[in-house]
């Protein structure tokens, strides 16, 4: 099963977006999964359901500047950021809960699937 699959089914069964697509990666991050669920509760739909930045996006954003190598500087973590969420805008037209949502392009489950394998992609380099 990909990290993809994994989120998407977090979400189908009940999780918000971001936290589908960070406890996708809970092996990885080593955090107990309550915790990780808590931390990351208040960014689905876009911070608290305002329609702003994509909550597996924000998801997305912990996981990689959890699993950059120690030491990573943050010029280096916001490359890979900017370098991922470009990759998320090409694959789903937006980073924006709101923007996606008026797009009525794909389901939520779907952008969660897609944002959990750009993540996958990017921390296996």
């Amino acid at each position: 099963m990909t990290k993809g699959e994994i989120a998407k089914n977090y979400y189908i069964n009940g999780l918000n977006c971001a936290q589908a697509v960070v406890m996708a990666f809970e092996k990885e991050l080593d955090i107990p999964a309550d915790k990780l669920k808590k931390l990351i509760a208040g960014f689905g739909g876009g911070f608290g359901r305002q329609g702003l930045v994509c909550g597996a996006v924000s998801g997305m954003t912990m996981v990689l500047g959890y699993l950059m190598p120690d030491g990573a500087e943050k010029v280096q973590v916001y490359k890979e950021v900017k370098s991922a969420c470009d990759k998320v805008i090409e694959k789903t037209g937006a980073l924006n809960c709101a923007e996606l949502k008026k797009m009525n392009k794909m389901p939520c489950g779907d952008i969660c699937q897609i944002v959990a394998d750009i993540t996958q992609e990017f921390i296996s380099k």
